[in-house]
């Protein structure tokens, strides 16, 4: 009888322990969730094979809100053309906004560029001519379409992709200028006598190799940097 009245005891402390540590054991590993886009990461819980993340977290990382209607829980997550998007790179992502407005800016600078190009390698004339007509239509679109890419630009990296889209445009106008005064003053021979002459017209060379890049660089979506466009 002594023998069983002094085990009792034992046994309850061994279930007491199993109880405390219960509980510990149904905390599981703790881990952390990664949004792509967002720098801020979240808190997960491994229970039972599933992972678990607080709604109040997943909302601050994602810079959503958090609304409440009866026993239903909405998260609302902002607009993809409003928030900033960061590569596995780490280099920042245009806004998708601008990347559309920038590709089709590109491809309105090189039409007019295309067209100033046939211009020159023909010898057509240009002043008040359909040539110089088409040249300077060209150049109004280009000119507008990098005024809409002006406009859709809300990030850093936006702004950095459309300094760059701004000087093609420039390089460009300032390459048409200096080809319609040499033309008015009947220098440009030099520019058509051989087909060599503009592969060695450092002015349109750099405007042909930057022009390329920034239409590569908007496609992809992530913004670099290139000499030949500075």
């Amino acid at each position: 009888m002594f023998g069983t009245m002094k085990a009792g005891p034992l046994m309850v402390g061994a279930l007491l322990m199993m109880v405390v540590m219960a509980p510990a054991e149904t905390q599981g590993k703790r881990e952390t969730l990664s949004v792509r886009g967002y720098p801020e990461q979240a808190t997960v819980v491994q229970f039972q094979g599933r992972a678990f993340v607080d709604v109040q977290d997943l909302a601050r990382i994602t810079n959503s809100s958090l609304s409440f209607a009866g026993d239903r829980i909405i998260l609302t997550l902002p607009r993809c053309d409003a928030s900033p998007a960061k590569g596995d790179d780490g280099k920042s992502g245009f806004t998708p906004a601008f990347m559309r407005a920038a590709i089709e800016a590109m491809a309105s600078i090189r039409e007019w560029g295309g067209t100033l190009l046939v211009t020159v390698q023909n010898g057509y004339p240009v002043g008040n001519t359909m040539a110089g007509n088409t040249i300077v239509a060209f150049q109004n679109r280009a000119a507008d379409s990098v005024a809409l890419a002006s406009a859709a630009a809300s990030t850093d990296s936006d702004d950095q992709g459309l300094e760059l889209l701004r000087g093609e445009f420039n390089n460009v106008q300032a390459w048409a200028d200096k080809f319609v005064e040499a033309r008015n003053s009947l220098s440009a021979a030099n520019l058509t006598i051989s087909e060599g002459g503009l592969k060695n017209d450092e002015e349109a060379q750099k405007v042909v190799r930057c022009g390329q890049f920034l239409a590569q660089m908007f496609a992809g979506g992530t913004f670099q940097d290139d000499v030949a466009c500075h």
